[in-house]
Formats: C-alpha cells, sequence, structure tokens
C-alpha cells in the first residue's frame, strides 16, 4: 500500500534548488526564520556526490533544518526518511533526522519523540546516509511515534554537537513504507508470501503451512484462486478464504481455530463439501470437541457414510455435532436396495444366516423380513466365502430354511462402518428427511451414543436404527420425532421411531407422532421417561397399533411418566431363538409406573398393555404396573390388559410377584387390580362362598392366592345369630380357576372383604 498513489498524498518536501525560503532554521512554522540569505546557507548546484546539495556550517547548538511544507501524516501511514550528509571541513558534528508533529488545530503534539537516532560523521567527504522512521504507532523500526493525533509533520534534521563542521546535504527523500508494516496492520498474512500459486495444479501445501507457522496468531488470507493441497494439514492460525481448496477426499484440512460449518464452506466452495471435511476433521485433532453448523442447512443428494469420510473404523473420544439442519434432496441417491434370497437357520447359532443365496448381494445393515422373523433385525455382517450372514437379534421361527427380504435403508447420517465408536453426541440438530430417507444408522458396536434436543423430520423407514450394539448406553433426550406417514390409517404405517439391540438406553421427554412404532427395544436397564407418544389417526374406532415395544422377556425396565396416545405398551419375545420357556425368570423385570395412557375413537377390543409370547410356558414375574391413569374419550374399551395368544399363551400357575394396583381408570369397562380387594356380599345362608374374581384379574390370569379376609359386621346363621368362627378358602376353584370358594363350618350369611391375588407373592 503506497498512500501517495492510492491516495494522491504528497511527501515528498521540495529540492533545495527550489529555493532556500522553503526551509526553516526553526520548527517550519509560518512566520518562522528560513535559510534564505543566511550567512552559513547557501546552495551548491554541483556537487560530485549529490548533484543539488545545500552546504550548511554549524552555529547552534543544534542546527535545525525543517520544511515548510506539511507532510501529512495520519494512522496507518508510516514515512521513511532519508538524508545523505558529509563534512567538508571543521568539527565534525552529528546527525539526525527530526521534525515537527503537528495537531489539526496547528499546535505541537505534546510529549511525542520528534527526533531520531544520531549519527555521528566521522570522516571529511565520507557521505553517510541517515534514515527515521515516523508514523502514528510503535512498532518495530519505527524512531518517532506521534499518535492519532498528528496530522502532519515539518520534517528534516538535526545537526548536533560541536559548532564550525561545514556539511553538504542532498535533497530529503521521504518515502511510504506503509507496506513493510502492513500484515502487522491489518493483522494478517498472505499465502501467497510464502509460495502458494493457486492455479489448482501446483501443490500449495508447503505454502499454507508457512504461512501458518509465520501468522503466529495473525490471519492467515487465502486470495482468490484455486489452492491444490495434497498433503494433510492443519492451519492452528485463524484463516480466511476468498480462494478454494481443492484436494483428494482421504487427505484431512484441519482448521485448529476457524473450526466451523461457515469457515469449511469458504474453503471448499461447496456447504457439501465444506461440511464432509469438517466433519473428517472433526475425529481429529482440531482443538474442538464441537461441529457447530452456526445454524446451516446442508442440502444431501446421498447417505454420508461417516466412517468413510474419516477414514476410521474404531473412535472413543468425546465429539459433538450441533446446531444444524441435513435436509433430504430428492434423488436416487436414497433408493432402498431390496434383495429377495434364501437362507437356512437354527436357533443353536442364534444370530447366523448360512447357505444364503447370492449372499454378495445383500448388503450390510439391511433389515430382514420373512416367516419367524422379529421385527427390526439386521444384518450386522456378512462373509462371503461362507456364505453367511451375520444377525442383530435371534429369529424365534425355529430351524429351517425360508424365503427372506433383505432391505437396506438409506440414511443421512450411517455411522455402520465404524467398527466401534463411543461417545459421539448429536445436539440441536434437524434431520429433515422429507419422506426420501431415514435418519441415522448407528455403528456395529458403540457406546453413550447421545441425541439431545433433535428433530427427525418425516423419515421414510426410520429414524434411528441400531444393526449391533451401537446402542449400548444410548440417550436420547427432548427430540421431537415426526413421521411422514401421519395422514394414513395407523395399521398401513411402515416406519418406526428407533430400535435398541444392547442395555442401559436412556429414551426420554421425546415428543413422537404417528409412527408404525415408536421403538422396538431388546437388551435390558432401559429408562424409559417422560415421553409423549401420539400414535392415532382419523378413522372412527381405527386400528391401533404398539408404540413401545420390548422383546426382551427380562429387561429389567423402568416406563415411566410417559404419556402413550392411541397406541400400547407391547412385551414380546421375538428375538428368541428358543421362543418357549426352559428357565429363567419368564416375563420378568419391569416397573410401569405413573404413566397417562389416553385413547380416543378406538374400538372397544383396544388394550393398553398386551403380553405377547411367542412360545409355551411363559409366565409374569417380578412385575410392577401401578399409579398410572387410564382413560378414553369419543367411546370406551373393555379392559387395559390383554394376551395376544397368536403365537402362544401364559402359564397362569407361575404368576409371581405380579402388582397391577392404585391405577385410575375412566371410560374403561373393567378394570384389573392384584392385589384385588373385593367385597363379597352373602345374602342366603351357606357353608360355601364363591367370590368371582376373574373379570379383574390383570391379564386373564387365575385368582391365585387369597391374603386376607374381614367380616363387615357379623356373620349370622339362619337364626340370626352371630357366629365366631373362622372360614378357610379355596383358590383357583371354577372353570377358568377364577374363584375363590370361602368355606364355612356351617351356613352362615354376611359381607365378607377378601384380598386376592393372581400371583404367588413370595
Amino acid at each position: 500500500m503506497n498512500k501517495a498513489i492510492t491516495d494522491g498524498l504528497v511527501l515528498m518536501p521540495p529540492a533545495f534548488e527550489a529555493g532556500l525560503a522553503l526551509w526553516s532554521r526553526e520548527d517550519g512554522l509560518p512566520g518562522q526564520g528560513s535559510y534564505a540569505g543566511q550567512a552559513n546557507a547557501a546552495f551548491v548546484p554541483a556537487d560530485q556526490d549529490f548533484g543539488g546539495a545545500l552546504e550548511l556550517q554549524k552555529t547552534q547548538t543544534t542546527q535545525k533544518l525543517r520544511c515548510f511544507q506539511q507532510i501529512p501524516m495520519m494512522p496507518g501511514l508510516y514515512l521513511r526518511v532519508t538524508a545523505r550528509v558529509k563534512c567538508l571541513s571543521g568539527a565534525l558534528p552529528a546527525v539526525r533526522i527530526a521534525g515537527w508533529a503537528g495537531r489539526s488545530n496547528g499546535t505541537n503534539v505534546p510529549g511525542v519523540v520528534q527526533a531520531g537516532p544520531s549519527v555521528q560523521l566521522t570522516q571529511y567527504g565520507q557521505v553517510v546516509e541517515v534514515t527515521a522512521i515516523i508514523g502514528a504507532g510503535l512498532r518495530g523500526g519505527v524512531a518517532m511515534a506521534w499518535g492519532a493525533t498528528a496530522v502532519y509533520g515539518h520534517i528534516g534534521l538535526d545537526l548536533t554537537g560541536p559548532n564550525g563542521g561545514v556539511v553538504r546535504i542532498d535533497d530529503l527523500v521521504i518515502e511510504d513504507v506503509t507496506g513493510v508494516y502492513l500484515r502487522d496492520i491489518f493483522d494478517a498474512v498472505d499465502v501467497r508470501d510464502f509460495g502458494a500459486r493457486g492455479d489448482g495444479v501446483t501443490d500449495d501445501t508447503a505454502a499454507f503451512d508457512a504461512a501458518d507457522a509465520a501468522a503466529q496468531g495473525r490471519t492467515i488470507t487465502v486470495p482468490a484462486g484455486t489452492y491444490r493441497i495434497a498433503g494433510n494439514l492443519s492451519i492452528e492460525n485463524p484463516i480466511r478464504f476468498q480462494g478454494t481448496i481443492v484436494q483428494p477426499d482421504a487427505v484431512r484440512f484441519v482448521l485448529m481455530r476457524n473450526y466451523d460449518l461457515d469457515s469449511y464452506t469458504s474453503a471448499f466452495g461447496s456447504e457439501l463439501l465444506g461440511f464432509k471435511k469438517a466433519l473428517q476433521a472433526l475425529f481429529y485433532f482440531t482443538d474442538h470437541v464441537a461441529l457447530d453448523l452456526s445454524d446451516r442447512r446442508v442440502d444431501l443428494t446421498e447417505p454420508l457414510d461417516v466412517a468413510a469420510i474419516c477414514g476410521l473404523t474404531t473412535f472413543a473420544q468425546r465429539r459433538f455435532l450441533t446446531n444444524g439442519q441435513l435436509n433430504a434432496v430428492a434423488g436416487p441417491g436414497w433408493d432402498t436396495v431390496v434383495v429377495t434370497s434364501t437362507a437356512s437357520y437354527t436357533p443353536s447359532s442364534p444370530t447366523r444366516l448360512s447357505n444364503v443365496v447370492n449372499v454378495a448381494s445383500v448388503p450390510v445393515g439391511a433389515r430382514v423380513s420373512g416367516t419367524g422373523v422379529g421385527r427390526e433385525v439386521y444384518v450386522r455382517d456378512k462373509n462371503v466365502g461362507a456364505g453367511t450372514l451375520t444377525l442383530s437379534q435371534p429369529i424365534w421361527g425355529g430351524e429351517g430354511t425360508r424365503t427372506l427380504t433383505f432391505e437396506r435403508y438409506k440414511y443421512l447420517l450411517d455411522f455402520s462402518g465404524f467398527s466401534d465408536l463411543s461417545r459421539f453426541e448429536v445436539d440441536r440438530m434437524d434431520f429433515n428427511c422429507n419422506g426420501q430417507c431415514s435418519a441415522v444408522m448407528l455403528p456395529q458396536v458403540g457406546l453413550t451414543l447421545t441425541f439431545s434436543d433433535c428433530v427427525f423430520n418425516a423419515p421414510k423407514n426410520r429414524a434411528i436404527t441400531s444393526i449391533g450394539s451401537g446402542c449400548q448406553g444410548l440417550i436420547v433426550d427432548a427430540c421431537q420425532f415426526w413421521s411422514n406417514e401421519q395422514a394414513m390409517v395407523a395399521q398401513n404405517r411402515v416406519s418406526i421411531g428407533l430400535n435398541i439391540n444392547a442395555n442401559d438406553a436412556k429414551i426420554r421427554d421425546n415428543r413422537v407422532v404417528r409412527f408404525a412404532h415408536f421403538m422396538v427395544a431388546n437388551g435390558g436397564g432401559h429408562l424409559i421417561f417422560g415421553n409423549h407418544v401420539f400414535q392415532g389417526d382419523n378413522a372412527a374406532q381405527g386400528v391401533r397399533r404398539a408404540g413401545f415395544v420390548i422383546t426382551q422377556t427380562t429387561p429389567r425396565l423402568t416406563f415411566s411418566g410417559n404419556y402413550v396416545d392411541n397406541c400400547w405398551l407391547e412385551w414380546s419375545n421375538e428375538h428368541d431363538a428358543y421362543p418357549d420357556f426352559t428357565s429363567g425368570f419368564s416375563f420378568a423385570g419391569m416397573s410401569v409406573v405413573g404413566n397417562h395412557f389416553f385413547a380416543s375413537d378406538m374400538a372397544p377390543y383396544f388394550r393398553w398393555l398386551v403380553v405377547a409370547p411367542k412360545g409355551a410356558g411363559h409366565f409374569l414375574f417380578g412385575v410392577s404396573i401401578s399409579d398410572n391413569t387410564f382413560r378414553t374419550i369419543n367411546g370406551s374399551v373393555d379392559r387395559v390388559d390383554a394376551v395376544d395368544t397368536t403365537h402362544g399363551t401364559l402359564d397362569y400357575g407361575r404368576f409371581r410377584n405380579v402388582t397391577f394396583a392404585t391405577n385410575a381408570f375412566n371410560g374403561v369397562s373393567q378394570i384389573a387390580m392384584s392385589p384385588l380387594t373385593i367385597l363379597h356380599t352373602q345374602n342366603a345362608v351357606a357353608d360355601t362362598w364363591t367370590i368371582e374374581a376373574g373379570p379383574f384379574m390383570p391379564f386373564g390370569a387365575r385368582a391365585r392366592n387369597t391374603t386376607s379376609l374381614v367380616a363387615e359386621g357379623a356373620v349370622l346363621n339362619s337364626q340370626g345369630q352371630a357366629q365366631y368362627v373362622m372360614p378357610y378358602v379355596v383358590n383357583e376353584t371354577g372353570a377358568g380357576a377364577t374363584q375363590v370358594q370361602i368355606r364355612w363350618p356351617s351356613a352362615v350369611r354376611g359381607k365378607m372383604l377378601a384380598t386376592i391375588r393372581c400371583d404367588n407373592p413370595t
């Protein structure tokens, strides 16, 4: 930058041949004395070293020479003043550049240095060059820093030391040297100064690296051009792009200071490519644990294979993707791959299919469907040489060869290429699937992956899919799931919110609207809290479906504080290779407490709690269903509980430690309760009183135990006399073993409060 050129500033003082009246012997102020007609000053037109020159004899302690011309000053302008001087005779003086700093009101700038360093003349006839830089700021090499208030200067030189010496002075030169300080003034380092070509062909990696090393906190600037970066590169300083970067997909470009989507978009000239490169860098050292999309939308026309983008298959450090939207744009990249094949299965190898026809065409991550296959079973791995597929869950349908369908859905973010990915978190992201694709496929193995405050909008098939144990410790908090099938009746929907194969998931405070199912969960130790799941439709007495499907018989699961709207909680063992009960606890370890179950415009046969055994011999053991509210509008239901006997029934003789109590029922024809406290009124004398508990017993259970009998008032014989005798009970009587008989020594009448259980409480 040169202000003389860009701003038209006149910086050069007049030549001496223009007249000594233009040069002051004081400070250069108007009215002060000049050198014109002075005995100690003369213009020499033809000096052998200088051409025209001023010859001056030193007669004062400080012999001043200042131009009357006002040399302009301003912040950001740096002037180098050069004087060439030689001594002809007499005492040898010292020489220094000097000036008078003036403010806009014509006064001197106080407190600033107005003279440069002195140079002592040591030989007669020797030409000595004296220089000094004048500017507003005290930067390196600046001799006179006049500050921001100086607007002009009367510039020249001083002769100091002994008097009597005669010197000749060449015309003073004043140059704009602001360019020397340009990178400091603008806090910038230009990659072109370090050899970058920007032609798209030359490898500019070394130039960028050198510019980064020199920046030392200043901003690196990348001017217009195409810069090829052939090797991995990390930039430690701030950087600003006008030009764009090109590099191979596998090569990393890591911005350690400007780590955000805007910077990467500028660097690569594309939001999509910028997002890929930023995501790649996230898995390497960037000084950042989070990739912030800065509220920006990234349009995708095909899935992002995150493992392939990053060049990794394992990663276990906390990383964050946050604050943006991934938007699916229609195109063939989202088409589902469908393969139909035959395969053999044996329960002794519960997660393996063998003898798979055309196994090479079956993609990893495909969902498996067919006879005897439970919901949300996926291909986890394949061995083409052996003709086998590894599944995410066993098949319950037994040994045999069957025809199966494999559907590989496409996902905005596909992590399935990771064999192990842990502690990856997604926060405040909008997965806008637009009915084109699914949202996220988890890694094959993982730990504590987290989705919080995200929106899953209109997934075509799935919102979150686990094909292995990448869901271990999965956390899904305060997310919204909006189905693409909201206009459909419930029975026609196919999309599912999420599935879980492993343990210890936390599914909390989510809002879910009109999927086929919100969740299909195997594994155990899950906490399902505070979710609001709407699954109904607009059909009168419409068909309803399960909102939550639990497929582990012993899930150790807490289901609490949820709003279950027009759907049910289903408990199944459809992911069991041996579905008949053989040993263990059967359906055990579930707590359903403090939920709100609601339905509207449903058929009377609708139920909110369904146990669906896929085999014989199962029972309930250690189950608590309490403090819930059940409410209907625009109709009523027969009861709240049911057993789906399509593939198996329950062994009611083995129920143990089952509590179904303190629930509230509105719009329910028959409540369920165990322990059941019931008042039996016997109006006619009899030695056997029969209490029918069956309608109250949950899940069609028997009246297995009577834990207390309390007479209300006196028990009377036929003569109306009080009888002080103790009866005994016979449980599980009647055709369905749902009755309890109270037997007396003789015929009596009265009222009895009986507490009856469907289980053995110990």
